[in-house]
């Protein structure tokens, strides 16, 4: 086969075309909805809970690309890193969304001043800002390796393409037209997916059961693997899963603004276990298509050649072996899992930064005056995520599906642990809380620049730390705290 790009084909860039000016246009309808900073950050509440649940699905390029990528260079191993969310799910609805519905704020940061102080609440926001930044520019970057990948376009003029249109639209439409986009590119991508792994089937002599035979022949079905803490043994998986799934829900401002945006507590109770239902049935179907396209190029060796780098092995099959339009609607679906990862961390980090730094920071303004703040600022910090990402395609990463795992560990562990010391215990005080945060980042980057251990555990031991370390500061400075009862209701001890 030749190892040139191959044409993208007209039809294809129609398709995807049709597909990014669909999701500007749907921004533009929930413009005119957006009066108030409450529609802009809650949506004004009236977001059914399945539609939420769906998008709360943690499907983005990160795990749409590398997840598959997994796939085809190991085996099934990753699986257990979100297995987790099933185990999470009873302590997340009956514990955790309790205590956020009953913020006046839009953002979670709220709870840690209310517990630890103004310097709790700055640190948290702050934190989340970094991760987000580092997340916005792996997430466009994926897309555009991929689209580099199947034409002739530059990287950085797709970069620039995902990161403007995602913009666009959130800007325009806020936390409604983001929720709801999500929900649609979710359930546009997975059956994208599902049509990949279909067609690659297909085009195996034998089907679906000479895959399974080649597959489990190479061992790509392996699911328990053996090993120390800085291997991807099962229990390293698995224990780094948890504490790993754990911090979104309980810490992450994208995920916690949508609790908001239900209309009471039981409808976010709701999404919360759809969202984890969907989230192991999302981590089958692209480990599944990984494996697909494995066994499809150990059948054709030939048809490998030329590929850029085993992050864009999905990108490169479809446009190797996919029809004209069929390809264009997969490709479509990778922009869907960008712009919705895009999106949703441009209107969290913009409520972060108007509600704890803006409005938290400065004078009394009008409602309409933060509202279009909030808009100035999102189509900044679009201008900022464009930029890393350039930065991220200069560089390129080995795997981003584990760069991804270490911002995490490195940057918002120390902060799930400061929510864990607020929401559990009553003796952590202010100054323990902090010490634990600030001991908890020390550690990480110490174990990440002087040791061995895999990149899953980042998380696990972060969260510990800072609540092991935070707790016993507490005993040494035992004042400034706030004691919270289990109900959420805070109150001075």
């Amino acid at each position: 086969m030749d190892n040139a790009v191959i044409s993208f084909g007209a039809l294809n860039y129609v398709t995807l075309g049709i597909y990014l000016l669909a999701t500007v246009a749907l921004g533009l309808w929930f413009s005119g909805q957006n009066r108030t900073t409450r529609d802009y950050f809650k949506a004004g509440r009236s977001i059914p809970w399945i539609v939420v649940g769906i998008s709360m699905s943690n499907v983005s390029s990160i795990s749409y690309m590398s997840i598959p990528a997994k796939s085809f260079t190991g085996n099934w191993t990753v699986f257990f890193v979100n297995l987790p969310i099933l185990l999470l799910a009873p302590l997340i609805v009956s514990v955790v969304l309790p205590r956020f519905q009953k913020l006046n704020s839009a953002s979670a940061y709220e709870f840690l001043e209310t517990r630890f102080g103004l310097v709790a609440r700055i640190y948290g926001a702050a934190a989340f800002i970094l991760l987000q930044v580092g997340r916005m520019a792996l997430v466009i970057y994926l897309p555009a390796l991929a689209l580099a990948a199947v034409t002739d376009i530059n990287i950085y003029l797709c970069i620039l393409l995902i990161g403007v249109l995602s913009a666009v639209y959130s800007v325009l439409g806020g936390i409604s037209a983001v929720v709801w986009t999500d929900f649609v590119q979710t359930v546009f991508l997975l059956g994208a997916a599902a049509l990949c792994f279909v067609l690659v089937a297909a085009r195996l002599e034998g089907g679906v059961s000479e895959m399974v035979k080649v597959a489990a022949r190479d061992n790509k079905l392996q699911l328990l693997e053996a090993g120390n803490y800085s291997s991807g043994a099962t229990w390293v998986l698995l224990l780094g899963g948890l504490f790993a799934q754990f911090v979104p829900y309980i810490s992450d401002q994208s995920i916690i603004q949508r609790y908001m945006t239900t209309t009471d507590l039981e409808a976010c109770r709701r999404a919360i276990w759809s969202n984890s239902v969907l989230a192991i049935g999302n981590t089958i179907m692209f480990l599944a298509v990984g494996t697909a396209i494995y066994v499809y190029y150990q059948l054709n060796p030939t048809h490998l050649a030329g590929i850029p780098g085993t992050d864009a092995i999905l990108p490169f099959f479809i446009s190797r072996e996919l029809p004209p339009g069929v390809a264009g609607l997969v490709v479509a679906g990778i922009f869907a899992a960008a712009q919705s990862a895009i999106s949703t961390s441009l209107n969290s980090s913009s409520t972060v930064l108007v509600t704890d730094f803006c409005q938290r920071l400065g004078s009394k303004q009008s409602d309409a005056h933060w509202l279009q703040t909030a808009k100035w600022i999102t189509g900044a910090l679009g201008v900022v995520a464009v930029g890393a990402a350039c930065l991220l395609a200069a560089t390129r990463v080995e795997s981003a599906f584990d760069t991804f795992q270490r911002i995490v560990g490195l940057s918002v562990s120390g902060l799930a642990g400061l929510f864990l010391l607020g929401m559990f215990t009553r003796r952590a005080s202010e100054t323990g809380a902090m010490i634990g945060a600030i001991g908890s980042a020390i550690l990480l980057y110490g174990l990440q620049m002087y040791s061995r251990v895999n990149v899953f555990l980042y998380s696990a031991i972060g969260i510990c730390a800072c609540v092991a370390i935070g707790y016993g500061a507490s005993v040494v400075f035992p004042k400034h705290g706030h004691a919270i009862d289990r109900d959420g209701t805070d109150r001075r001890r």
